[in-house]
This record gives structure tokens, sequence and C-alpha cells, in this order.
């Protein structure tokens, strides 16, 4: 039976998981899964709706008339479909990050999401990020790490990423989207966002990305034969 590999990286909004998962995974040859933009899909169809994203009965009878997947372009891009709608860029608007912090609270949302996460890691060298990764989804990964920065450092991150898409932002906004998801997200009942137990924090304030992504390589190198 083949042996496959698992990476939890967790840590808050804006903290580059996303981008240096993705960096790592390419480098090691590992499927890369952003479990975040799993999340900001359903946030996004609940926006469609036009419904609350804190009316948790309306949001779990939302779910099923929703099928979220994704697949990966020629670049290794993850490209997430909304009942068949590429919504990869449209996920990433700021106003989503809401919607997706406060559906991600919802149990219902959580375990129907949970099955299609879990399945990717049994079948794929597998780095995945997100809130819960290690503690949740995946609690049983060969590395678990858990990334953080301070707020500032990671809404100007994230405000960068935004104007590189060619999407409109504006600091203070994304500043305050990100303390609003920290709060969020942290104080929550379900799977509230904290490191996983053996997991290794690495704040990356002050970092370059590329000092960053040589860190985590080489914690995932000396954790895994590879």
């Amino acid at each position: 039976m083949t042996k496959y590999y698992s990476v939890a990286i967790d840590g808050p909004s804006g903290a580059g998981k996303s981008t240096l998962a993705k960096m790592c995974a390419e480098k090691l040859g590992f499927l890369y899964v952003d479990t975040g933009a799993i999340y900001r899909s359903v946030g996004l169809a609940v926006k469609n709706a036009g419904l609350a994203s804190s009316d948790d009965a309306a949001v779990a009878k939302l779910l099923k008339s929703i099928k979220i997947s994704m697949n990966y372009d020629t670049d290794g891009l993850q490209r997430m479909f909304l009942n068949g709608l590429d919504v990869t860029d449209e996920i990433r608007r700021p106003e989503i990050s809401i919607y997706a912090s406060d559906v991600s609270a919802i149990p219902e949302v959580r375990s129907f999401l949970l099955e299609m996460q879990r399945n990717l890691a049994l079948e794929n060298n597998i780095i995945m990020d997100g809130r819960d990764i290690g503690t949740v989804v995946l609690p049983y990964a060969d590395v678990k790490i858990f990334l953080t920065a301070d707020a500032t450092e990671r809404a100007r991150r994230r405000y960068d990423e935004l104007l590189l898409r060619g999407i409109s932002a504006n600091y203070d906004e994304v500043l305050k989207d990100i303390e609003y998801r920290d709060r969020n997200d942290s104080g929550r009942a379900v799977a509230p966002l904290r490191p996983a137990e053996g997991a290794i924090i690495l704040d990356t304030t002050g970092n370059s990305l590329f000092e960053s992504f040589d860190i985590i390589c080489k914690i995932i190198r000396e954790n895994i034969p590879i």
C-alpha cells in the first residue's frame, strides 16, 4: 500500500499560508490544497443567495444546492468552481472574507467540507493550509506548522496581493477585515483557530517571502523522507 505524506499549515488570515504552501508543494512535488478558498466559495454562494452569513439554519439549507469542485491549471494554480462556474478571482474580494469567516463557524458547513478535504489527503502527498487542518481535518498530519505574523504586516501583504491580482482594495479596510477574522476565527465555538498539538510555530514578521519559504521547506524535509 502506497504511503502518502501530509503537511498541515494553519494560521490567521494573511499570514501567507496559501502562497508559501503552494510554493513548497511545487518545490517538493506535493499536491497543494487551499481550504480557505473552499470556505470562500461557500461564503460567495451565501452572498449570492442574499442570505445573512450568520443565519446558520438558512446557510445549512443552502448547502443542498451547492456543488464545489477544484482543478489545477497549467501553472499549478488551484481553480475553484461553484456550481460549475469558475470563481477563483471572485472569492478573493475583501467582502467575501467576512462571509467565509462567518460560515466557517457553522458546524454543518464544516461537516459538509470535511470529507472532501480528507479524501484528497488519502490519495496524494499533500500540503493543505487553513485554520483547523492540524487540529481537525488532518490531526494525523506528518508535519504541522502554525504560521503567523503581526496583523499590520499581514494586512499589507494581503493588500499587495489584491492589487497584484488587479482587484481594487483599501489598506484600512483590509486591516479591518484581518482583525475581524482574527477575533472571529479564534473565538468561535467550533474548531477555533489555535496551534495543533505538536505544531511548529513560525512567526514570519520581518521575513521576506523566500526566507519563510526556505524555513518551511527545511522543516518539511527534516520530518518527511523525501
